[in-house]
Order: structure tokens, then C-alpha cells, then sequence
């Protein structure tokens, strides 16, 4: 298959979930209401008092994580619930599938960020004199989320117990970008520059390129078993 033909084939994919979560917005409302209400939670609970930088870079890597792992199981197991899954792996190319799958995911998540990033800044005063090289960090971390839970998804979407397996499979596999997302925005949130993160981002991209390529090449054995 070509690399136009795969796109437009991923794109195909990704427009169907686009149209049905527009229809429902089921995993739009999960991941917004826990963000939001995790954040409004912590505000009211720390009231005059601060938290330290860290702890406040951990806090929202916290909101992401478990955000993600309330909705980003929806792109698989809601084609096995509404039976569309066996069309699926019948009519398109597994790594069509799993592209259009992963930009859903982006999408999504990418979504909650915008929404979430300027509340957690307001709620919890954390300095906001770096925002923007906060920004590039936060976008590593979205794709480095996505391209773990994808497959992770994936693997889970015919179990009984999806949610909870989700979470339990996806944590060991992001347990490394998140303690690197903690440092390097516990950096950023501390005034510090480019220079000083460098290495964690490194690390992240690396860490991302090795999960996409990983994913691809196994994703066709998991969506065919």
C-alpha cells in the first residue's frame, strides 16, 4: 500500500470516530468532567495554601494520566459493543486502523489539554512565566500517552473487565514518560530553559519513536487474533 492510499484509508478511519463521538460525545464529557472536577476538587482543598513547584508539575501529570485512562479505551471497545469490529478488521489495512485510531486518541487528548491547561494554571497559581516551552512539553506528552494506550486499547477491547485492565496494562508502559513529563515540567515550572530539559525531552522523543514503531508492528498480530 502506498503512503497516500494508507492515509486517506487512516483518515477514513479517523473521520468515522471523529463523526460518532461528535454524535455521542461520551468520551469527550468522561475525559472533561474528571479533569475538571479533579482540578476544581484540589483547588477548593488546598484553599490559601500552595503546593511546591514538583508537586504541582506531578499533580497535573496526574490529571492527564487518569483523564486518559477513563476515555482512551473508548476508540476500541466501542466498535466491539456496537459490533463493528469484525467489518473493520475485514474492510481496512490493520495499520490504517491503528493511524486513524492513534489520531483519534491525539485528537482527544489534545482537546482536554486545551481545556484543562489554562484551569490548572488559574486553580492552583502555579507560575506561568514558561508557558509556552510548558506547551512543548505537554504535546510530547500527549503523543507519547497516545502512541502507549493505542495498542494498549486494543488488547483490552475484548475483555471483560476493559476498564480497569486498561489502566492496569497502561501504567508500567508510561510509567517512564511520566516521571520524565514530571522533571521536565517541574523544570519549566522552576523558570529554567531549554538547555536544563533537554535531556528528559530527548528522552521522551526517543521514547516515542521506539512505542509508534513497536505499535505498528505488532497492532496487525493483536487486531487480527
Amino acid at each position: 500500500m502506498d503512503s497516500f492510499g494508507l492515509a486517506s484509508k487512516a483518515y477514513a478511519v479517523f473521520a468515522k470516530d471523529l463523526r460518532l463521538e461528535w454524535r455521542t460525545r461520551y468520551a469527550l464529557n468522561t475525559i472533561l468532567m474528571f479533569g475538571v472536577t479533579t482540578l476544581a476538587v484540589v483547588s477548593f482543598s488546598l484553599g490559601q495554601a500552595g503546593l511546591p513547584v514538583k508537586l504541582l508539575a506531578a499533580l497535573y501529570w496526574i490529571v492527564v494520566f487518569f483523564s486518559a485512562m477513563a476515555a482512551l479505551a473508548q476508540v476500541f471497545t466501542r466498535e466491539e459493543e456496537a459490533g463493528t469490529a469484525l467489518a473493520l478488521r475485514l474492510s481496512a489495512d490493520p495499520n490504517a486502523v491503528y493511524l486513524g485510531k492513534l489520531f483519534f486518541n491525539l485528537v482527544l487528548l489534545s482537546t482536554m489539554a486545551v481545556i484543562i491547561t489554562p484551569l490548572y494554571f488559574i486553580f492552583t497559581d502555579a507560575p506561568a512565566d514558561n508557558v509556552l516551552l510548558f506547551i512543548v512539553v505537554l504535546a510530547l506528552g500527549i503523543v507519547a500517552l497516545c502512541a502507549a494506550t493505542t495498542l494498549v486499547a486494543a488488547i483490552i477491547s475484548r475483555a471483560a473487565m476493559r476498564g480497569a485492565l486498561f489502566a492496569v496494562l497502561s501504567f508500567p508502559i508510561l510509567l517512564l514518560p511520566l516521571i520524565l513529563l514530571v522533571s521536565a515540567s517541574d523544570s519549566v515550572l522552576l523558570g529554567q530553559g531549554i538547555s536544563e530539559i533537554l535531556a528528559p525531552l530527548q528522552a521522551l522523543i526517543a521514547y516515542i519513536v521506539v512505542m509508534l514503531t513497536a505499535s505498528i508492528l505488532l497492532f496487525r498480530f493483536v487486531w487480527k487474533a
